[in-house]
């Protein structure tokens, strides 16, 4: 599998959250060396990725493709690195080219997906989300990104069932929770949504965008000491969170949790 690793986007995000393994397209004739520099090139992108350094990831895939251009999942991991660094363009290059060498595999178009979103491109994510959908109907990650680009569109009890869906299929896919119960804030089903996210919480203690969720949402209720709570744990895991930017255009968070966000860190 291809998957985009962090959050798009959401990323892709927004947001994908599988470690992708090297399924290359080899050759017949490849020689036995060959396969060997192949692996090795893709052991040290995932290493690369695994740091977060997604240019040498992306310098690593490209001398893969240099020496073996039709291959199609080295193509579809550097448009992942790429996308990582927000070269949304060039990425979609490289999805492209996946697609066209692997027209029946899901993960390219899963892929070029995320990029779509990043471009803004809701429309045409979707298409490729609903062709995911069509080879694979359990992928979790394609109702995942489809309910992330319905949001992007402002329709959000599409995308909620597409979270749900996709919570049926991968019960432990922790992102498809949250972005469901962020999605049932914005509808204004707060009540459900804070219990979700604490339901969240209990599971995964250490995951920062529901903290930071809670830290919103008991902050508008009036629930100060629930919200500085959660806050020390979201932002001791993940600082990004206390740029509002980022919160509301890379993670893109509903609206009405972007503005409860900023009402707590602007009166904090």
């Amino acid at each position: 599998m291809l998957r985009l690793i962090g959050i798009l986007l959401s990323v892709l995000l927004i947001f994908g959250w599988v470690e992708p393994t090297f399924a290359a397209t080899q050759s017949s004739n490849l020689t036995p060396e060959q396969i060997q520099q192949q692996n090795e090139f893709a052991n040290q992108a995932f290493a690369a990725t695994n740091k977060g350094d997604f240019a040498t990831a992306e310098l690593y895939w490209t001398k893969i493709i240099e020496q073996f251009p039709d291959n199609a999942a080295a193509l579809s991991n550097r448009g992942n690195s790429r996308v990582s660094q927000n070269k949304l363009q060039e990425a979609l290059a490289d999805y492209n080219k996946a697609v066209e060498l692997a027209p029946n595999v899901t993960d390219p178009y899963l892929n070029r997906g995320t990029a779509l979103e990043g471009l803004g491109r809701w429309n045409d994510a979707i298409a490729d989300y609903n062709h995911v959908l069509e080879l694979d109907p359990k992928d979790a990650m394609a109702y995942n990104n489809r309910g992330n680009a319905l949001s992007g569109l402002g329709r959000w009890e599409d995308a909620i069932a597409d979270y749900r869906k996709s919570t049926e299929i991968a019960p432990n896919f922790a992102f498809a929770r949250a972005n469901y119960a962020l999605a049932l804030y914005e509808t204004g089903k707060v009540d459900k949504a804070i219990r979700e996210m604490r339901n969240i919480t209990r599971k995964y203690p250490r995951f920062a965008d529901v903290r930071a969720a809670l830290t919103a949402a008991y902050w508008v209720n009036g629930q100060k000491g629930e919200a500085e709570s959660n806050w020390v744990s979201a932002y001791g895991l993940d600082p990004r969170y206390k740029d509002i930017n980022w919160v509301a255009h890379i993670r893109r968070w509903p609206p009405s949790l972007v503005t409860a966000l900023e009402k707590f860190l602007t009166l904090k």
